[in-house]
């Protein structure tokens, strides 16, 4: 897949645990593993912003287009 989710980079990178982040967006601890673990096929803007807030980072941070 061409985009790669560097959510799991964020969270080590700020000391955030997994739980932490999903209690703040309002997701279950398994819809953020997937999420981290690039299974999900979208992610809606209100918790793209939620989880950006938190790790006060922009989307771009979270989202890197590889090129085939």
């Amino acid at each position: 897949m061409p985009i790669e989710v560097r959510l799991a980079v964020l969270l080590a990178e700020r000391g955030v645990s997994g739980r932490e982040l999903a209690n703040h967006v309002g997701i279950t601890e398994a819809n953020l593993s997937l999420l981290r673990q690039g299974k999900v096929k979208g992610v809606r803007f209100e918790t793209l912003e939620k989880i950006c807030d938190y790790l006060d980072c922009e989307p771009g941070d979270l989202l890197h287009f590889r090129r085939p």
